[in-house]
């Protein structure tokens, strides 16, 4: 039988751990009440403004059912609005809030200092290529997830706003 630290998962659920672990420490060090996934949705979010809830799902490889309840711990901290959408009555477009914008400019020396812990073990072309290695496994391995990364799609983008129609063009 193999070790646990031969097998891949194991591996990976640890360092999973130490990530979150690290995360939490940073930011509550520099006076942020954030988890990674909020925070991962608050970027995909600034980043991409007016998406959706299954949108935004898909962009931070979370689950849909469960992103409703990140999007609620969101708003109720003041960070998002949720707006009826004016292409699809079911939908609600998320937007960032200035105490959003704020949170997530401030936090970010926190997080850079997450991700070089995180990797303090490594030199910088072992980083590099750990990086590159887990990109490689897990794009491999993205379809097999019960939240696959799902890019935002041009009608998406369009309707969001952040590339022009044809007729505008």
């Amino acid at each position: 039988m193999k070790d646990n630290n031969d097998m891949p998962g194991h591996l990976a659920r640890r360092f999973q751990q130490i990530a979150v672990a690290v995360f939490h420490a940073e930011a509550e060090a520099a006076g942020y009440d954030l988890t990674p996934v909020q925070y991962a949705a608050l970027a995909a979010i600034s980043a991409n403004p007016g998406i959706d809830q299954v949108t935004l799902a898909g962009l931070i490889a979370y689950d849909r059912t469960t992103i409703t309840g990140v999007v609620d711990r969101l708003v109720q901290k003041g960070f998002l609005e949720r707006r009826a959408s004016k292409r699809d009555r079911r939908a609600r477009e998320l937007e960032i809030t200035e105490a959003g914008r704020e949170t997530l400019s401030g936090i970010m020396p926190a997080v850079e200092a997450a991700q070089r812990i995180m990797l303090r073990g490594l030199n910088a072309d072992e980083s590099e290529e750990l990086l590159r290695l887990l990109r490689k496994a897990i794009a491999a391995g993205n379809e097999l997830s019960r939240a696959p990364f799902r890019e935002a799609s041009a009608d998406v983008a369009k309707a969001a706003g952040r590339i022009e129609s044809d007729r505008d063009g």
